[in-house]
C-alpha cells in the first residue's frame, strides 16, 4: 500500500516550525560565533507522523556551504528546540534534525544548462 504523504496537522505544524525557526535565523540570536553570523534561510520543515521529529532543510543563498554549519546547529538545537516549544505551545517539542536543501542549488544548474547555446538551439528546434 503507497503512502498517502504527510497529513494535514504535519503540513500545518512544520510550516509553523520553519516561521518560528526564520525568525530566529533572521534575528542572529545565537552566543555561538558560527550561527551568529551566518544567514541561514529555513527552506522546509517535515515532521514525522507522531511529531515527535522535525528535519528542517536549510540553504545560504548564494553560498553551497551550509553543511559546514550542521556541527553548529546540532549544538544549537537544544536552544532551537525550546524556542519552538515556548512559540507553538505544543504538548512535545518536536527533535530537531538539520539536513541541508540542495534544490536550489539544483534548479540553478539546470537553468544553465537549459541557456547553453547548444540546449537553447534545440529547444528551439533549430
Amino acid at each position: 500500500m503507497k503512502s498517502a504523504g504527510p497529513s494535514q496537522r504535519q503540513l500545518r505544524v512544520g510550516e509553523e516550525i520553519r516561521h518560528v525557526l526564520a525568525g530566529i535565523f533572521a534575528r542572529g540570536e545565537f552566543r555561538d560565533p558560527d550561527l551568529a553570523s551566518a544567514h541561514i534561510t529555513v527552506t522546509e520543515v517535515r515532521l514525522s507522523p507522531d511529531l515527535k521529529h522535525a528535519t528542517v532543510f536549510l540553504a545560504r543563498l548564494g553560498r553551497s556551504d551550509v553543511a559546514l554549519l550542521l556541527p553548529a546547529l546540532k549544538r544549537a538545537s537544544a536552544y532551537l528546540r525550546s524556542q519552538v516549544a515556548h512559540a507553538l505551545r505544543l504538548r512535545y517539542a518536536p527533535d530537531l534534525h538539520f539536513q541541508p536543501d540542495h534544490a536550489l542549488e539544483q534548479a540553478t544548474t539546470i537553468d544553465r544548462l537549459l541557456h547553453t547555446p547548444d540546449v537553447a538551439r534545440d529547444l528551439e528546434g533549430g
